[in-house]
Order: structure tokens, then C-alpha cells, then sequence
């Protein structure tokens, strides 16, 4: 909690002194412009928090005139009134706010611990260092912002998941939970929902069709599981992003390439961290196209030798520690062998399919990676822990190999 303390505080020192502005500080100025309607006129101010933004009422005039983020649906309108709720409670102080959103985010990444630890009790260490020690998740998931509030949010989805539709223990506690934490992230960012939907189904089925004894029953009932959980998730996805001007999905391959084009030609005109995976061509097919270098993108760079500042090498440092113990485990094991281990061990398969998806779809859309480093942070919990998973997965199977093999020795000299 404390390391979480000490990284939202170093996000409002690094926006304030060396990028001299930036989300974080736009999130506060608006959140201070509500604070002040709310210390002039309650009423008024309780109206600027209540509305989603966008409502052209006279009495609010005076205060949305000074918010360009006040619009209809905003995200970043969202971030601030919610900024503006927690002022409420320390007079405003952007420090203290800080730590509210660093508290909430600390919340979700303990029910991420919980939940893991439940999976594979012996790990409580490795899995302790995955979620609370890597550098992107303490930093840039404990400032004022969408990523804090997002990270937190996908920690209690994944916990309901695993004590509802796993365990099946308190489960209209963790419905209760589990769809408040999805709104939460449905209004802030809906497209982490839509990659973690589909893994998450995926998961549900693995741990339940263990449990049929029937091989035959098992063999026939993966097809149909299979066809209605891409059914659902094609459904929920095409639902839930249905008329939005960034998710839409019949849009998402135009808005991922207007949205990929406008921050690199930023990053080329500040001489910051831009990269190219290729042409876009405004379709989804071209998306997939360069989706295999989205994810090696995503987990694996910035490259050291592309790092161009302080903050880059430190997160050129954590994707090397990334692709380091990936390789080691695929060189140590085999690659047929790891998939082997991935695909029937539900957890694993899980963590793996939503990494990916999430990598391919950041990947892809941002084309920048001071940016990348912060929208890439809800797969690090997953990827990481399946990584030392996987680790102790395949040290285990050695072990009892060897095992065995000592056994059937000490039979053989008998």
C-alpha cells in the first residue's frame, strides 16, 4: 500500500516537473472547477456531477464553459467528477486524491492477489512480486486517472469471476461485485471488458468441463461450449459498443487507425517515442493483419536501444525482465510442452488469451510508447503471474519426473 502511496504521488511529480502537464493535470483542473461550484452553489455542483457531461443548462455555463472535456459521454469528464467527489473529503488537495485513486486501485490488484493465490497457494511470494512490485503497475496504475480506477475495477471482476462462477460460494455477493466492477470499466474503458469477456468464458468452461467425468460426454460438450460462449461474447460485444464513436465494432478498425495516425504524427512533431507496425487501412482485417507485431510490441518493447529517456528505459528495462523469462521458459521446456501446460491448465489458458488479445488490440491503436507503457497495464497482472505459474508448473513436473523415475529405479534394482 505504501508503494502504491509512493506511485501516485511520483505520477503527479513527473507530470508536474518533467512533462510539465498531461492527463493527470487536466483530470485535477476540471475536478477543481466542480469543486468550486460545489463550494459556491451546491446545487450547481451537485448537477455537474450528476450529469455525464454535455447538458447546456444556464446555471452550469459558467463553470462548463471553462471545461473542454464537458461532453456527452466522456470518459475524461467521468475521471473528474469523480476527482471532484474525493475533494470533497480533503478540501481538494490533489495529493490526497491521489492516494484515494492509489487506494482504489490497490483494492482491485489485492483481489487479484487473493484470487491467484487461491489458484496456486504455494506462490504467495512470486505472485506477491508479479502484482505489487513491477514498476508500470506501482507507477502509472496509482496516479489520478483512468488506469487506476480501470486496473482496481478489473481486479474485483476477476475475483467475482473466480468465487461465482468457479468456486460457486457467495455467489450473489460476487454478482453484485462482479457487475459493478464491469460498469465501472464498461463507462471507462469498455474494450478491456470486451478482451477479458472472452478469456473469461474460456476459463468458466475449462474448470467445469474438468470436473465431467465422462471423456466422451467432455469431447462432445467442448464444441458446443465453445460455439455459445463465442456467441455470447460476439453478442455482448456488438451490444455493449453499439453506436459508442470509439468502440463501435462495425468502427473500430477506422478509429483504431485515426487514433493510431493522430498520436504518432504527435510523437513525430514532439520528437517523443512514436513506432510504426505497419499501414493501417481502417478495417478489422487489417487490424488482424499486424495484430502478431502489436503483441510483441506490447510485451516486449520499448527495445533498450529505443528508449530516449529515463521514464522509457525504465519501462525498456521491465519489457526485456518480460521477454527474458519468456524465452526461459520456452527454451528450459519446449515450445510444444508449454502449450501443452497452457492449454490444460485453466488459469494459465485464461491469462495467456487475454494478454494476448489485450496486447494486439493496444498494440495496434496507439502507436506511441509513452503511451503504450500505461494502456498495457491491465495485462501485466495476468501475464506475469501466468508467467511465474508456468514456471513453477514445469519445475513441478520435473520434479515429479525425476521422482518417478527414482521410483521405478529403486523397483527395477529390488
Amino acid at each position: 500500500m505504501s508503494l502504491k502511496f509512493l506511485g501516485a504521488i511520483a505520477v503527479g511529480v513527473i507530470y508536474q516537473f518533467y512533462y510539465r502537464g498531461g492527463d493527470t493535470y487536466n483530470y485535477f483542473y476540471h475536478s477543481s472547477v466542480i469543486y468550486d461550484a460545489l463550494t459556491t452553489d451546491f446545487g450547481v455542483g451537485l448537477k455537474l456531477i450528476m450529469t455525464s457531461g454535455g447538458l447546456m443548462d444556464p446555471k452550469l455555463a459558467p463553470y462548463y464553459e471553462q471545461m473542454y472535456w464537458y461532453q456527452e459521454g466522456s470518459q475524461e469528464y467521468l475521471i473528474s467528477r469523480i476527482s471532484a467527489v474525493f475533494g470533497l473529503f480533503n478540501y481538494h488537495t490533489y495529493t490526497v486524491i491521489a492516494l484515494m485513486f492509489a487506494g482504489v486501485s490497490f483494492s482491485g490488484i489485492w483481489a487479484f492477489y487473493i484470487t491467484f493465490v487461491k489458484l496456486r497457494p504455494g506462490m504467495y511470494k512470486q505472485l506477491a512480486i508479479a502484482l505489487f512490485f513491477v514498476p508500470s503497475l506501482f507507477f502509472w496504475g496509482s496516479g489520478l486517472g483512468k488506469d487506476s480506477l480501470c486496473i482496481g475495477a478489473l481486479g474485483w471482476v476477476f475475483y467475482a469471476f473466480y468465487r461465482g462462477a468457479i468456486q460457486r460460494r457467495r455467489m450473489l455477493q460476487s454478482a453484485i461485485i462482479g457487475v459493478f466492477a464491469a460498469y465501472a470499466i464498461f463507462l471507462i474503458k469498455v474494450y478491456i471488458l470486451l478482451c477479458f469477456l472472452p478469456a473469461a468464458l474460456l476459463w468458466v468452461f475449462n474448470e467445469n468441463s474438468s470436473r465431467i467425468k465422462n471423456s466422451v460426454i467432455r469431447w462432445v460438450s467442448k464444441p458446443l461450449f465453445f460455439a455459445v460462449g463465442g456467441a455470447l461474447a460476439f453478442y455482448a460485444a456488438t451490444t455493449l459498443t453499439k453506436g459508442d464513436d470509439h468502440y463501435d465494432v462495425e468502427k473500430i478498425g477506422e478509429r483504431s487507425k485515426i487514433t493510431a495516425d493522430y498520436i504518432y504524427s504527435v510523437s513525430v512533431q514532439q520528437e517523443g517515442s512514436g513506432y510504426k507496425l505497419g499501414e493501417l487501412d481502417g478495417t478489422i482485417g487489417g487490424m488482424a493483419k499486424l495484430a502478431p507485431m502489436a503483441i510483441i510490441t506490447s510485451l516486449y518493447r520499448p527495445f533498450l536501444w529505443e528508449a530516449k529517456n529515463p521514464v522509457m528505459l525504465l519501462s525498456a528495462l521491465e519489457a526485456m525482465y518480460f521477454l527474458v523469462f519468456t524465452l526461459r521458459i520456452f527454451f528450459r521446456v519446449g515450445f510444444f510442452k508449454t502449450l501443452r501446460f497452457i492449454t490444460t491448465t485453466p488459469v494459465l489458458s485464461l491469462s495467456f488469451l487475454f494478454s494476448l488479445i489485450f496486447a494486439a488490440s493496444v498494440g495496434v491503436s496507439t502507436s506511441n510508447f509513452g503511451t503504450l507503457v500505461r494502456y498495457k497495464i491491465p495485462l501485466i497482472p495476468f501475464y506475469l503471474s501466468a508467467l511465474y505459474i508456468l514456471d513453477d508448473i514445469t519445475k513441478e513436473s520435473a520434479r515429479n519426473a525425476k521422482r518417478e523415475r527414482a521410483t521405478q529405479r529403486a523397483l527395477e534394482a529390488a
